[in-house]
Formats: structure tokens, sequence, C-alpha cells
């Protein structure tokens, strides 16, 4: 199977064909122009020799004698010799020849055109002469009168004339062969360049790379994003373009730019860590509708540019749908803390019954259970009176016994009907729960007495959940930064890049509250008070699109 040649060959090829030919034709250029050159120079001098013969009065006294060649010839063979000249012919206006380097050759026709010198105009022409081909110029003899009286032609061989433009040939072919020297070069550089860059592939080949990889990067479920050196995007595919919200570019367009990081609407983390061009894995960014997981990682070669980083390929995965999942897992996690709360308090409890009855004290042992369920009841009668929607109410519990383990008074007051507010479970799940288990840390790590406050409120116009502690509150100057994924007051700083980790609640909050088009404000009272408002008709909307979808 013949090997196809590479850019760098053809382009090679090409480029040293065309040298060639440039040269040959520039080469030819000059000599037909020294060539021409040589002629209008020679043809000059021989027409200003003329004249200057003609207008000697030697030559206009000798045509009027009986025998002018007596006196011309001598003056005629002197003249050609000391001007270097090939002939000198004076003749009369009939061409009969008075002076000739040929002496057999006076008083014979001349051989020329002699037409225009008659009418006394002087010319030069190339013609074929006894001499062979020459040169000449003739110019006419006037009298006072201005009556022709003779004729001077002056002329030189063509071959002198070529011995003279041989003595250039060496510049030209010098021209020529430098020209063809440093054009040889410039083409090995440009191909040896050309070889390096291409990988010494050829056309077909790389036109057939770009079909695969065009088509891969469509149809690849991850986002891909390549970013150059210095941070401007280079090439993304259709899943990145939706996960950043970039106009999708069609197959095979390469023409149109893509957009700058700078000009993405992206969280200001994630636009840090594409221009930055930080090697980091699994690294989590929370935007205002999705939950990304990017890895990112040099993009080198070590066929171009010497191994040197050429930019940067960033992969992003779409975990807004496993965010959802943790965070439903969260709340069966919350029950089930619960029920181990309640198990555990259970236990002391019946312990406590089984003592008493071996000691024979029923009635206290009656006693103290009939109170243990009246406080039970009590508890479960106001979760399930304030809050009418079943998994809320668990939540509610399950946090109850957890408030109850940390030492924190929780209360709960709802208002409106939460069962028929349009949130979905889930979302409810999320904004609730992470204000909650905030709010409990919070209450926690503060002085006695350790409170927490949930209000819900529904109406025809809108959500609002209110979650107050009293803990030392979220200070004036982190405000803003208390929202961004990975920022924590906790123990552990900054450590939540990870799934789960510190610093990702109350950003998913913000998320779940920014898509559904509320708000979310942090005030202060006792201590800490965050306040989420979400609109009715928004809320409609929402439940709407997942009732066309469910």
């Amino acid at each position: 199977m013949r090997r196809e040649w590479s850019i760098a060959r053809r382009l090679f090829f090409a480029h040293a064909l065309f040298i060639v030919v440039l040269t040959v034709f520039i080469g030819t250029a000059f000599f037909v122009d020294a060539r021409d050159r040589g002629y209008d120079e020679t043809s000059t001098r021989m027409l200003a020799v003329a004249t200057a013969i003609a207008d000697s009065p030697l030559v206009l006294t000798a045509s009027t004698s009986v025998d002018p060649s007596a006196s011309l010839q001598p003056y005629a063979l002197a003249l050609t010799k000391d001007a270097g000249l090939d002939f000198i012919t004076i003749m009369a206006p009939d061409r009969t020849r008075w002076t000739h380097p040929n002496a057999a050759e006076i008083g014979n026709d001349y051989i020329g055109a002699v037409e225009p010198a008659r009418s006394g105009t002087a010319f030069t022409e190339i013609s074929t002469g006894t001499l062979g081909p020459s040169v000449r110029a003739v110019v006419p003899v006037r009298d006072a009168d201005g009556i022709v009286r003779a004729l001077v032609a002056v002329g030189t061989t063509t071959s002198n004339i070529t011995v003279a433009l041989n003595a250039r040939l060496p510049s030209v072919l010098g021209l020529a062969v430098g020209l063809l020297a440093s054009g040889s070069v410039v083409t090995w550089l440009l191909g040896r360049y050309l070889r390096r860059v291409t990988l010494g592939w050829g056309p077909e080949h790389l036109a057939q790379l770009f079909v695969y990889y065009d088509s891969v990067l469509h149809s690849v479920r991850e986002g891909l994003v390549l970013v150059d050196r210095r941070g401007d995007l280079v090439l993304y595919n259709d899943q990145a373009a939706r996960l950043l919200g970039i106009p999708p570019r069609a197959a095979g367009d390469s023409t149109s730019p893509a957009p700058a990081v700078t000009e993405l609407s992206l969280p200001p983390s994630l636009g840090e860590l594409l221009q930055s061009g930080r090697t980091v894995h699994d690294e989590i960014h929370v935007t205002d509708t999705r939950v990304l997981v990017v890895n990112q990682e040099p993009a080198a070669s070590t066929s171009v540019r010497g191994g040197k980083s050429m930019g940067f390929v960033a992969t992003i995965r779409d975990h807004t749908d496993l965010q959802s999942l943790g965070s439903e897992l969260q709340s069966m996690r919350t029950l089930s803390d619960a029920l181990r709360a309640q198990t555990h308090e259970h236990s002391n409890r019946l312990h406590t019954i089984v003592s008493l009855m071996e000691l024979g004290r029923t009635h206290e042992a009656l006693a103290f259970a009939t109170a243990d369920l009246e406080l039970s009841q009590q508890l479960a009668d106001e979760m399930v009176g304030s809050v009418d929607e079943p998994v809320i109410s668990a939540l509610i519990m399950g946090k109850s016994a957890q408030a109850n383990e940390l030492g924190v008074a929780l209360t709960v007051t709802a208002s409106g009907t939460l069962a028929q507010s349009g949130l979905s479970i889930q979302d409810l799940v999320t904004v609730l729960g992470n204000l909650v288990d905030n709010a409990l840390d919070a209450a926690a790590a503060g002085a006695a007495p350790r409170r927490v406050s949930v209000t819900v409120s529904s109406t025809e116009r809108a959500l609002t959940i209110e979650v107050a502690d009293s803990g030392a509150g979220v200070a004036p100057d982190v405000i803003d930064d208390v929202l961004r994924l990975g920022f924590s007051t906790k123990g552990g700083g900054s450590a939540g890049r990870s799934i789960g980790g510190r610093g990702l609640g109350l950003a998913l909050v913000r998320q779940a509250v920014t898509r559904l088009g509320g708000t979310l404000t942090i005030g202060r009272r006792e201590g800490a008070v965050f306040t989420v408002s979400i609109p009715a008709a928004v809320r409609s909307a929402d439940s709407q699109a997942v009732v066309d979808h469910g």
C-alpha cells in the first residue's frame, strides 16, 4: 500500500518546483532584458557616430568631388579602427558605396534599407549585409539647402554584441543561483516546521481525524472544554454548552470564535478554575441550577513545542440528579438518626420501668410509662398538627430528636397548607433540611440557652421559610461568602470540595432557591436568621413542569 505524502513533503516539492520555475523565468527575463538593452545601447552609439560623420564638412565636400572614395576611404578606415566599429559605409543617395572595410565592395550597391535616410530621416536597424548580421544606423548628409548629397551607414556585427552580452551572463547566473539557493533553504525550513506541527500526516489523514474527533465531541456524554494558556475557550462540545449555558457550535464549525471564559456567566469559583489551569480531580462547583463535578489536566504533546503545555482540558459531569438522590439519602439518614435517638431513649425508659417493677414499685412504673407516652404523643401531635406534609413532619421530628441530643430546643410554627404549596418534596427537604442542620450546629456551638425556631408560612402569593438560631450569627463581612461552595465557619475550613463535605449545604440551598426564582436573605436577631421566599407564580410553573415531565 502506497504511503500518502505528508503536507510537509507536498509543500516542499510544490514550493521547490515553484522556485525552479521562478528562477528560470527571472533568469530568462534578465537575459532578454540585458540583450535588448545591449542592442538599444549599440543602436544609440551607432546613431551618434553616424550623425557626427554626417556633420563633418569633409564628407559633404567629398560628395561633390569627382572621386569621393579617394578622400573618404582612408578617413572611414581610420575612424572605424579608432571607434571600434565593424564598418563605416559612406554612399551616394543611389546606394553606390564610396567606402567599405573591404575595398572590393567599393562601387557596389549598399545592402540594406536607405529610404528613410533619402527622405532626410536618420534611423537604426538590424540587418544582414556583406559582413553578416549587424546593428547599423543610417544618417543623411545634407547641404545648406537641405538636399541629401550622401548617406552614412555605421554598424557593428551582432557577434560583437553577443560577446558583450556574454560578459553579463555571470551576474545573471549568479542572481539565478542565489535565488534558487535561498528559495530552497526557505522551502526546507518551512517543510521541516510543517512536518513537526502536523506530525508528518497528510491532509487526507488530518481531515479524517478531524471528522472523527468532531463526531466524538458531539456524542460524548460528559462536557469537554479546552482552554488555552491565556484562559480563553478553544473548543467545547454540546454537553459542555448545555452545562455552562454556552450557545452550541454546529458540527464542523471552526470559523466562529469561541467565547472567552470571562464572557460566560459562570460561578466565580468555576471561572477561576478554568482560567487558572489548576490540576483538579472531582472538584464540586455549584451553579444556579446544577451541581457540576470538574476534572482538569494540562493538554500537552511530546511531539509539538517540545512537550510544553498547549492549554488545559476540563471534563464536566452533571451531578445534579445524584445530588438530589443524596439529599433524599440525607433525609433518610435524618429519619434513621431520629429512630436511633428515639430507640436509645426508649431503651433507657424501658430499663427504668423494668427496674421499678422489679423493685415492686408497680404504681410508680405505671405512672412513669403513662407520662412518657403522653409526652411522645404530644410531640407527634404537635408536629402533625403544625406541618401537614408527612415527609416534612417526619423530617422535623428527626431534627427534633437530633436537637434533643444536642441540647437544643427546636420549635416549629407553620401556617397555610404546605402540602399544596407547589414545591416538590425534594426541594423542601433540600432547603429546610440544610437550613435546620446549619442552625442546629450554630446553636449547639453557642452559649445556653440553645434554641432554634422554624417558621413556615404558605400563602397564595409566596412560601416563606424562616430559620433562626441562638448561635453567634453570621459576621457582616462573610455574608456574601457564606453561601459559596466550600466556605464554612465550622472546623475544617474549606474542606467542602467533595460531595457531602462542609460548605456544600448552604450552596445547595442557594441553588435551589435561585432555580425556583426565590430569594435568600441572611439577617440577625438573637443569632443568625435565614429567610427564604419563593413566589407563588414560580412555584406553580415549576410544579406544572414537574407534572408535565413526571
